[in-house]
């Protein structure tokens, strides 16, 4: 169910401790953590502690959760210090758009240049 920890979900394993992760950042309904296949020198995950397949659910049911994630990534972007060269945030909806894990998380990317479209 939606909202609830899903036991076979790699996210909420890493929100309960069960899998370890390099967590960057933590707040009462946020987890930041960096990413183990990293796409640019800074690229850290921030996640809802609570479970949703992408960002569009979330948003729909827990907009105050979603809004929490964003102003996460933006103070994760400001203590890696790429707030003031740029990053970027993406929030992957859907295996066609290169999503894997279906819990809604953003992608903080930064650290080197990031051409539109991405490649």
């Amino acid at each position: 169910m939606a909202g609830e920890p899903q036991s076979d979900c790699l996210f909420c394993k890493i929100v309960s401790g069960e899998i370890p992760a390099t967590i960057v950042r933590e707040s009462e309904t946020t987890l930041a953590f960096r990413d183990i296949n990293p796409q640019a020198p800074t690229h850290v995950l921030v996640i809802p502690k609570v479970h949703y397949p992408d960002g569009a659910s979330l948003a729909a049911a827990e907009p105050q959760t979603a809004a929490d994630v964003l102003t996460e990534a933006g103070a994760v972007a400001a203590d890696e210090k790429i707030d003031s060269t740029g990053y970027r945030i993406t929030l992957n909806t859907g295996s066609g758009a290169g999503q894997t894990v279906f819990h809604a998380h953003a992608h903080v990317l930064g650290g080197r240049g990031l051409q539109w479209p991405p490649g």
